[in-house]
């Protein structure tokens, strides 16, 4: 059972969600209400857009501290005792879409966007205290908690989705727009902090999307609000609701009964 001082942090600031996106890859073939849909488990670099240097940006350098580190995923799930209270153990969010999944997601985009966050470069009024270094500690703990979340954590196998009545438009912006970031799957690509996004809900992707679309995510990679300016929202519900039902591989999703480590009674 997660131990109890997580309450005193709780009590302290108000309840938060850890904003991030998320997103897996995949091995298999993906299923879309039936039809069969080839996911590579590959990406191929050499075809991604590479992001603009003044995106890759975090507050007094501490995205390159944490990265430097040696990560102590055991002090790790202590400090995830905090993402917890809105992540659960299990790092799987919630399906409504207030908190995003973070099972799967790498460890480098995590690293990311709590940097973002505690330099003020991404807004996330409810989170932004979770963060600090009186909540988490400083850049060792920001290393410890997402080697943990990265190592230790199975993702959700009934992550929410959408309506699914228009996935064949979705699937043709996905395969226009999203694979040159995202990979052909939805897998992203770490290295250049490209989030995953298979099984992550639908309705927190279609809210951040919409962020990015309207200006409201400052720290969105500016190559992506560009890309999606003239996103309808058909067009939004459409390539999200397609992107929320792409399967990561089975190796990387919780079995039935799958128990968190630290949760256990």
């Amino acid at each position: 059972m997660r131990k109890t001082k997580v309450i005193s942090t709780i009590a302290s600031i108000s309840f938060a969600a850890m904003s991030f996106s998320s997103i897996a890859a995949d091995e298999k073939k993906v299923v879309l209400d039936g039809a069969e849909l080839g996911a590579p488990s590959t990406c191929n670099v050499e075809n991604l857009v590479k992001p603009k240097e003044g995106w890759i940006v975090g507050g007094d350098n501490e995205l390159a501290k944490a990265l430097k580190l040696k990560p102590d995923s055991e002090n790790g799930m202590d400090v995830y005792e905090v993402c917890a209270a809105c992540h659960l153990d299990t790092g799987w969010g919630r399906e409504d879409g207030t908190f995003p999944q973070l099972a799967g997601q790498h460890r480098r985009v995590l690293i990311k966007q709590l940097a973002d966050i505690r330099a003020k470069n991404r807004d996330n009024l409810t989170m932004y205290p979770f963060t600090l270094e009186r909540a988490i500690g400083g850049p060792q703990s920001v290393s410890d908690v997402t080697a943990y979340i990265e190592e230790k954590l199975l993702m959700n196998p009934n992550n929410g989705v959408g309506a699914g009545d228009d996935l064949e438009h979705g699937k043709q912006l996905f395969k226009k727009n999203c694979v040159k970031c995202h990979c052909e799957n939805g897998q992203g690509y770490a290295e250049y902090f490209y989030p995953r996004l298979q099984a992550q809900h639908y309705k927190y992707m279609l809210r951040q999307f919409e962020w990015i679309r309207d200006g409201k995510r400052r720290n969105a990679n500016p190559d992506m609000v560009k890309q999606i300016k003239e996103f309808t929202e058909r067009d939004m519900k459409a390539v999200i609701d397609y992107a929320s039902r792409l399967k990561p591989p089975e190796k990387d999703v919780a079995p039935v009964g799958w128990v968190a480590p630290g949760a256990e009674d």
